[in-house]
Formats: structure tokens, sequence, C-alpha cells
């Protein structure tokens, strides 16, 4: 299993990065974790959405902006592409996604449903082509996710956005790789909202991953303090999410 960041920036675009976007790729199959606002620029990079089986799904951990904006922008090459090839592609997301990417959008469910299928996670397994799903709870103030998915070689979770949880942890257990967000560092962190990196550290170590990609990088924020607060407690190998980084699992 590839992966690739095509975004990483937390709650915001930067000049540097779009926000949250993955890109897996298994058996020539491919689906995408989350489309923040930006990323289906970098997308286009390495699939042709010319193509209507390109992907063969969409997984949103939740429907804030910087995690799902760019799945109009993918509505709009589906629905008006001049081919007449396209199908109804899968996406998959917490309890309530259709109405809120239909809101999102400024449309009715019903005209989105025409490109997409909608599909509430409910803690799986959910079989996508070579790739098992299997989701948590999250904590963040909309209903939201954590999300695992694995394939006979490997696997990876994707914390998504969350507060502290022994969830996570728990849905982590063995993984390959954990990509886990660091929104912040130091002691000021709300409850429920994100993990520093000292937290995406601790729940690494916990949940026993092989290997931690820090994510969700906020731009105020100075990226080595992060990366020091993770290894202070995961001793494993640790890296910072770039977009255009490519980790075979």
């Amino acid at each position: 299993m590839k992966l690739t960041v095509l975004g990483c920036a937390g709650s915001f675009p930067t000049a540097d990065s779009p926000a949250s976007s993955y890109l897996l790729e298994h058996e020539g199959q491919r689906i995408v974790l989350d489309m923040g606002n930006g990323s289906i620029g970098n997308l286009q990079r390495h699939v042709d959405l010319d193509q209507p089986d390109a992907i063969s799904a969409v997984l949103l951990s939740h429907g804030h902006l910087d995690h799902c904006a760019d799945l109009g922008s993918l509505y709009v090459i589906r629905a008006y592409h001049p081919s007449t090839r396209f199908g109804r592609l899968r996406v998959f997301g917490p309890v309530g996604v259709a109405q809120r990417m239909a809101a999102l959008y400024g449309s009715s469910v019903a005209a989105l449903e025409a490109s997409f299928e909608f599909i509430e996670f409910t803690g799986g397994p959910e079989i996508v082509g070579p790739f098992t799903v299997t989701t948590c709870a999250a904590r963040h103030p909309v209903p939201s996710v954590s999300i695992r998915v694995a394939t006979p070689g490997g696997s990876m979770v994707y914390s998504g956005d969350t507060g502290p949880n022994e969830e996570l942890i728990t849905l982590a257990v063995d993984v390959d790789l954990a990509v886990f967000e660091a929104s912040f560092v130091g002691d000021d962190n709300p409850p429920d909202l994100h993990l520093t990196g000292a937290a995406a550290g601790e729940h690494a170590r916990l949940a026993g991953a092989r290997k931690l990609l820090l994510t969700h990088l906020v731009r105020w924020n100075d990226d080595e303090d992060v990366l020091a607060e993770a290894a202070s407690a995961f001793d494993g190998p640790i890296q910072l999410a770039r977009p255009g980084l490519t980790l075979d699992i």
C-alpha cells in the first residue's frame, strides 16, 4: 500500500500546502482520505480525474472545510464532465455526511447523489476493493471519525481531527503507520479538539505503532517543536508530513 500526502496544513491551506488529504494506492486501486480545501489540485498531479474509475472511494473524517471542501470540486468534475461514463462514486463519512456536503455545496442531497453514493460509517469493516476500512469515533466538535485502512501487506490509521482518546489507541494497535494530527504544542490544548505533538507520540507509543507521521501542522507552530514533542513520547521512526511525500506501508 502506498500513501501520498496531498495536503497536510492544519485548519487552513498555507502557501506551501493544501489542507488535509491523502491518497492510498494498492493493486491498481486508489482511495482518498479527506479532501481539504486546495487538495484537488495536488490530487490531479497523481490521478487522472478524467477517468471514471480513477478513484474507488473518498473517505471523509468529518465535515470541517479543511477536510472536505474539495469534494465539491470533485462533484463538478464528475457531474459536468463531457463524458457520460461517470457513475456514482462512494463517499464514506460520519453521520450526516450527505446533508453536510449538500449544505456546503449549496445544493440538495438528491442533486449530489446523482454523482455520489453517500455511506455513513458504522465502525466497519467496510470493503473497498483491496482495502479494509474500520473506524472509531473521534473527539471533535462535529461528528468525526478516525480511520484505519488495511491490506494484507500493511495497515495505517489516520486520526483525522481529535482530542486525546482511548478509542484511537485501540484502533491503531500494532499499526504499521500512524498518521496522527499534531495541531498544538505545550499545555494550552482545549479539550476534545486536537492532539499536541506529545499526545500524538503518546498515542502512537501506547498503540504499538511502528512508525509515526505527524500531520495537520498549523502554520504558527514551529514544526521542529512539534517533532521534538512527539519524539519525547515515541521512540520509533517519526516524520513530518509534507505535500508530495510518499511512503510504502
